[in-house]
């Protein structure tokens, strides 16, 4: 080959040349290939096999007559919360503070209008200072709250939540709950895992989550919380279809 001023460039690099522009080329149009594919598999499972979490009660009591210890006022409402009952000796529920903190709280704190709420009756502060030492061992848990309330206050709140055990007397319970932006209680109408479906076990339902079940917190309630997120992004941007969440509040309304 000849090039500009009379000197020739060699066959060997004229045909490197050419071998090096069509494999450029073949990984090029592989990748425009390829991509939409991948990226319509990605969308497939989330568009077909996403269910919304269950509603399982409607509404729940706010909470802004309870105080916090902080000075500022904490409410359910417009956000997702993880509510909670530590009782008059917040101190013996150190493991479900510690599992809840690391299960739940380290995992989802960097969403929006997510939060920890504990409930305590009043006269336990001293308690509640001792356990924020255990807990808040690098770092100030801005999204976690402690409020608190007479006995009565809290015996009325916990009552407004379907549960399948009543608060100890103690007022305390080592089951969390889900709340939602709309006070509405989220969990499981069917609890039964894939397993027990095909087993043809009876159904039954999941209100709350036991903090002292590791398990249970990681995998299952973790799960339910993911859901739930997911379920307001996708309201956020228009594409949420809430007929499964009408559908879960009529059976609410049919079994009372």
């Amino acid at each position: 080959m000849i090039l500009k001023g009379g000197f020739s460039k060699p066959p060997f690099l004229f045909l490197h040349s050419m071998k090096t522009s069509s494999t450029k080329r073949n990984i090029v149009l592989s990748i425009l290939f390829f991509l939409p594919v991948v990226f319509l598999l990605m969308l497939y499972p989330a568009k077909h096999n996403y269910e919304p979490l269950n509603i399982v009660n409607n509404n729940v009591a706010d909470i802004a007559n309870f105080y916090s210890d902080r000075g500022d006022t904490i409410v359910l409402k417009d956000y997702i919360t993880v509510l909670g009952f530590f009782g008059k000796s917040p101190l013996n529920r150190s493991i479900a503070a510690s599992n809840l903190k690391e299960l739940v709280y380290d995992k989802f704190k960097g969403f929006k209008k997510f939060q920890i709420v504990i409930v305590i009756p009043e006269g336990a502060e001293k308690q509640i200072i001792e356990l924020k030492k255990d807990i808040n061992t690098y770092e100030d848990l801005k999204f976690w709250h402690y409020v608190y309330g007479t006995e009565g206050e809290i015996k009325m709140l916990y009552n407004k939540l379907k549960a399948n055990e009543r608060l100890n007397e103690d007022l305390a319970t080592e089951n969390v709950f889900i709340i939602d932006k709309d006070l509405n209680q989220r969990g499981r109408i069917d609890g039964r895992s894939k397993k027990d479906i095909e087993a043809n076990k009876p159904k039954y339902s999941i209100y709350s989550y036991n903090t002292i079940d590791v398990a249970q917190i990681k995998n299952m309630m973790s799960e339910d919380m993911r859901i739930l997120f997911t379920e307001y992004r996708q309201k956020r941007k228009g594409k949420f279809d809430d007929s499964n969440t009408r559908r879960a509040k009529e059976l609410i309304d049919n079994n009372e």
